[in-house]
């Protein structure tokens, strides 16, 4: 009963907002009659997600957490086509009007109750004509006036505590059902594709340590055993032949220096140092001045999004530029990078002949298989004579 008191008064205080908002969203869709409605939707839905928060964060104060559904979208067409936003537009419908009626009516109760309980400590203070029971029905002018108020104080509280932790429970329960982000989704198919990201994520995992141990192997630590022959080669001759030695102290060198190059490479494939310290922006523009094809990039990113996002985003043009180059025959390629409603979206296009496919070794399975560790999407439409437009989602804080 006491913590149905407690809770009370945040749900009346989320049902006037929601009020508010509703309103607000109702006027909006009668001015867009006229042709300006459009121009208040976004923030009617923007005030649609606030007040939806402002419920989910008071009901995780009395009970669990209540899941919000990550970054929803606040432009009209898109607000329309989401699950979630529809669902938060049903909890406030509800929540605005009998939410309110409610709320309002457990919070007043006990209010009733201590007023008309407590009138016989004060009713003979009040002046004349003012004395009269919480409803205001009749003016007490004597004692047994004040019998009856009391009597009305003793109906409020049975009342109260007949319909005050119902109501509670259910403005609650209806809340939880509308709001959190589990209940609307079916878990089985929830776990099984987290289940099956997180072995595509593992498997990307052990083909790029095979990629670099096989770099490693067949690369560099070739040159270092070339060093090393070498360098015993030149130590032989330094004595015999101090000429050929020198020769051999250059040739072993060089082979040094291409094994320095080759671990750069290495190190550069695993997170390129340019993602930290130039950002997305710079690192992809540093792609395109090194791209075989003449490559365009537009990258609207106002702020840095998780490292692991941005590597990805940049492994993704990176191949894309790569089968660009090698298969496509493309003369020229752009790349446009942007956030919309919280997600990072890539986008890499080519004017080549078409018909890429993400099999035959192109690299683009690794690709996706990052992506769907991430929960982003991503999709290659590449028809038969081009354009071949590879583009990729990804939340931008995961």
């Amino acid at each position: 009963m006491l913590v149905a008191l407690e809770q009370l008064p945040g749900a009346l205080g989320t049902a006037l907002l929601a009020l508010g908002v509703l309103l607000f969203g109702l006027l909006s869709a009668v001015l867009c009659v006229v042709g300006v409605g459009l121009l208040f939707v976004p923030a009617a839905v923007g005030g649609l997600h606030a007040v939806a928060d402002r419920e989910r964060s008071r009901l995780g104060r009395w009970g669990t957490e209540v899941l919000p559904p990550g970054p929803l979208p606040v432009r009209p067409r898109a607000a329309a086509a989401d699950p979630a936003t529809r669902r938060e537009l049903r909890w406030l419908t509800g929540h605005a009007t009998g939410g309110l009626l409610l709320s309002t009516i457990a919070v007043l109760l006990p209010v009733y109750a201590v007023r008309d309980l407590s009138f016989p400590l004060w009713w003979w203070a009040v002046p004349p004509g003012l004395a009269t029971d919480s409803l205001t029905l009749w003016e007490v002018r004597d004692w047994p006036g004040v019998l009856l108020v009391v009597g009305l104080g003793l109906a409020w509280t049975a009342l109260s505590l007949l319909v005050t932790r119902p109501i509670a429970a259910l403005l609650a329960w209806r809340g939880r059902q509308l709001l959190d982000a589990a209940a609307g989704t079916d878990l089985s198919l929830r776990v099984a594709q987290l289940t099956a990201t997180r072995a595509g994520a593992l498997d990307a995992h052990a083909a790029e340590l095979r990629r670099i141990e096989r770099a490693l192997h067949d690369g560099t630590q070739n040159r270092l055993v070339a060093v090393t022959v070498l360098l015993g080669a030149a130590r032989r001759a330094a004595v015999r032949d101090p000429a050929a030695a020198e020769e051999i102290l250059e040739r072993a060198q060089s082979a040094a220096e291409q094994a320095l190059a080759e671990l750069r490479t290495v190190a550069r494939g695993i997170l390129p140092p340019v993602l930290a310290d130039r950002g997305l922006a710079g690192a992809l523009t540093g792609l395109a001045v090194t791209s075989a094809v003449p490559c365009t990039v537009d990258v609207d990113v106002p702020v840095r999004c998780a490292a692991s996002v941005e590597a990805t985003a940049y492994f993704l043009v990176a191949e894309a530029l790569t089968n660009a180059s090698r298969h496509s025959g493309a003369g020229r390629v752009a790349v446009s990078v942007h956030t919309r409603d919280g997600r990072l979206c890539v986008s890499v296009t080519d004017d080549g002949s078409g018909g890429a496919t993400e099999g035959g070794g192109s690299g683009l399975v690794g690709i996706r298989r990052r992506v769907a560790a991430h929960d982003g999407t991503m999709t290659l439409s590449s028809p038969p004579g081009g354009p071949t437009t590879l583009t990729a989602e990804l939340p931008c804080g995961s």
